[in-house]
């Protein structure tokens, strides 16, 4: 197994338990959905995993290798795209990715020709030398997406990748998370559309209140659940959002 989690769990200050004996594994070439509501866990299980993070108790195994001992291993490892738009002022998202590209092990050939390829594949070549203050957000994320594809580490982890992208590129970018674990990465992606990641994802994982409450196939857990679409099951593990819209039902 390429990524193990075993009994992990973050306390931060004054009590707040982020993540709670989490269990989770995936392989290489698989898919794993990350689902739950803002502040569930799913971003400080990501930065654990990547060492950002030190766990309170718990283990991350990567290859049998323990990462919470050795964070550089983790940080070797891992790609992240986080939730945060990329720093890109003062750069364009060519030069964006290009640099990452190197920064991770590629070397000139190989970058310019992944930087290519990408802003290809996911149809954002009309803006590949535009600084990146001029913007759309949808370009930006989809750049922030690039720059931890264009050199993935053996795990790549995408923080709400689809956010503020349009639909006709949001399919796109799911072909290009299929083709990272095509090539041999496990990839982690967090989202709040379950309706669309579902017809995406090789497993789906919940999280609530910094607990793992579901994890297997999108079949299993509609065996599970009486049928129900993965919609529904989504929104009777943890509820409606706070903010009184069902996250799970968002196609946009």
């Amino acid at each position: 197994m390429l990524l193990r989690i075993h009994r992990l769990t973050k306390d931060y200050r004054r009590g707040v338990r982020a993540n709670d004996g989490i269990e989770l594994s995936v392989d290489e070439g698989q898919v794993l959905g990350l689902f739950g509501h803002n502040g569930a866990g799913k971003t400080t299980l990501l930065n654990q995993v990547t060492g950002l993070v030190k766990p309170t108790s718990g283990t991350i195994h990567i290859d049998g290798a323990d990462a919470v001992a050795d964070p550089a291993l983790a940080r070797r490892s891992c790609s992240l795209q986080p939730q945060a738009h990329a720093p890109l002022d003062g750069v364009t998202p060519r030069q964006a990715i290009d640099t990452m590209a190197r920064i991770r092990g590629a070397d000139r050939r190989r970058a310019r020709e992944r930087t290519g390829a990408l802003l290809d594949a996911l149809d954002i070549g009309a803006w590949a030398d535009t600084p990146g203050q001029k913007l759309s957000g949808g370009v930006r994320r989809l750049t922030a997406f690039c720059m931890a594809a264009a050199e993935p580490g053996r795990i790549v982890m995408l923080d709400e990748p689809t956010n503020d992208v349009d639909p006709v590129r949001r399919r796109l970018l799911w072909e290009q998370i299929a083709a990272l674990a095509a090539d041999g990465s496990a990839v982690l992606v967090v989202t709040h559309n379950v309706v669309e990641a579902e017809r995406r994802v090789t497993r789906l994982a919940v999280l609530h209140h910094g607990r793992l409450v579901a994890d297997g196939t999108p079949a299993q857990l509609r065996h599970d659940h009486a049928d129900q679409s993965i919609e529904e099951i989504y929104i009777d593990l943890v509820g409606p959002d706070p903010a009184g819209t069902e996250e799970g039902a968002r196609v946009a």
